[in-house]
């Protein structure tokens, strides 16, 4: 299972805020989510930033699935306001949830004393041959949910390539 000395393919970030879309603030967690793809070994095609619309972010999912992408992660819109509905948007395009990924992230989240990810209603899960993952906003969770999901990734990516069959 050693493909960290290769590449663990491709990944696309997707931030969900009106505000980073509309150019009127600095994406700031765009950067953190790619370097620390980059560190896990993933070669990070983009980062776009899109309103938080369920048509918006579902546009960028499917482009990113259809684009053959490995991983896509979006980070922003899964808290409990009105406007949070990346979980909304993400559960149309997924073909099969990973209910158990999404609450690892939640609870080590929490205890890593970031709340926005401990009451996320993130979404993580299977898109064709994409993995989808929901991050909360907050550089706290996206630090927090990077390191749970290191460990993950690698063995999901691995599944859906087919190389466990090999």
């Amino acid at each position: 299972m050693e493909r960290s000395a290769q590449r663990l393919g491709r990944a696309l970030v997707v931030i969900v805020d009106d505000r980073v879309a509309h150019g009127e603030h600095d994406n700031s967690t765009g950067p953190l989510v790619t370097e620390l793809l980059e560190e896990a070994g993933f070669i990070v095609d983009a980062t776009v930033a899109v309103e938080g619309e369920v048509v918006d972010i579902r546009a960028a999912l499917n482009t990113a699935v259809i684009g053959g992408v490995d991983l896509v992660v979006t980070v922003g819109g899964t808290g409990v306001s009105p406007r949070d509905v990346t979980p909304d948007a993400t559960q149309g395009v997924l073909d099969r949830p990973i209910p158990g990924i999404a609450e690892a992230l939640r609870g080590s989240g929490l205890a890593a004393g970031a709340v926005d990810a401990g009451i996320s209603r993130g979404l993580v899960g299977v898109s064709g041959s994409t993995l989808v993952v929901n991050l909360a906003g907050s550089r706290a969770a996206v630090r927090d949910g990077m390191a749970t999901l290191s460990t993950l990734v690698p063995y999901v990516i691995e599944q859906l390539s087919g190389l466990d069959e090999a």
